[in-house]
């Protein structure tokens, strides 16, 4: 089974976080293909910033189209999705979506850890598409300015415990979410801190990930989901074009109207 990991920041060392708990939780056998956006900020935080990240990350996804069994978008918030799955014949998950769908098997109530108090209507915006809203006790962020990115473990060690804590003894959270590739891999250190379940985005993302490929379901040929219809387009990348083309050629093979047509014969 082979993976591709995107980070939909530009950090590098968002994306050697990234990689590390990606490795650490993906399962023998399961190949790593990891990407960093090509354009875009350091890390997202607005919704704004989301919608830039998209586009970056559907030209990674673009470029790799066939190469891969599975797609994960490795940044909080699942910049992108759910359009991404119209540009891909594989499952694409985002670490939001995995996290959610982590927390709520292991508990009727589970809260967002968060890294700037700006990102937390984004965030809201999130579980509530999810579905997930009944389920949420709080979100509770970060309100001091980040240092840098690539060192808000290290530099908030402290106040993510506190938070994680207050989360659960105020709150009533059963399970607690530290949101962010920024905070991959964190999970680990701190669980036994927490007294109860602590999701890792990034390893929930890698593990559901390789379950739902494991599955084998097909690939979504008709509804929501189902590669944008053939139309003109304009400006867009020779992999964009192609993948494209691809996916509108695949449709139209193997959609509703030529397996009918394949039934009258």
């Amino acid at each position: 089974m082979k993976l591709l990991v995107i980070n939909p920041n530009i950090s590098d060392e968002v994306t050697a976080l990234i990689e590390a708990e990606a490795r650490r939780s993906a399962a023998p056998g399961t190949e790593l293909l990891i990407r960093t956006a090509g354009r875009g900020v350091e890390y997202i935080e607005t919704r704004l910033e989301s919608l830039i990240a998209a586009g970056a990350v559907a030209e990674i996804i673009a470029e790799h189209h066939g190469e891969v069994d599975g797609i994960v978008v490795a940044a909080f918030g699942d910049p992108g999705l759910p359009a991404l799955k119209e540009l891909a014949d594989v499952p694409v998950l985002g670490i939001t979506e995995a996290a959610l769908c982590a927390a709520a098997l292991q508990g009727r109530q589970f809260s967002i850890i968060a890294i700037s108090d700006r990102i937390t209507a984004w965030y809201r915006d999130c579980v509530e598409h999810f579905g997930f809203s009944s389920r949420l006790a709080s979100i509770r962020s970060i309100n001091q300015a980040l240092r840098g990115i690539g060192t808000v473990q290290q530099d908030f060690k402290a106040t993510l415990l506190e938070l994680a804590r207050t989360a659960v003894d105020q709150d009533g959270a059963d399970a607690v979410i530290l949101a962010g590739a920024p905070l991959a891999g964190l999970a680990r250190e701190l669980k036994d801190q927490i007294p109860v379940p602590v999701v890792d985005g990034i390893g929930a993302g890698i593990r559901l990930a390789e379950a739902v490929v494991g599955l084998d379901g097909g690939s979504h040929r008709v509804g929501s989901f189902a590669a944008p219809p053939a139309k003109r387009r304009a400006g867009l990348s020779p992999a964009l074009e192609g993948c494209l083309d691809g996916l509108q050629d695949a449709a139209h093979r193997t959609g509703p109207a030529a397996l009918a047509a394949g039934g009258a014969r």
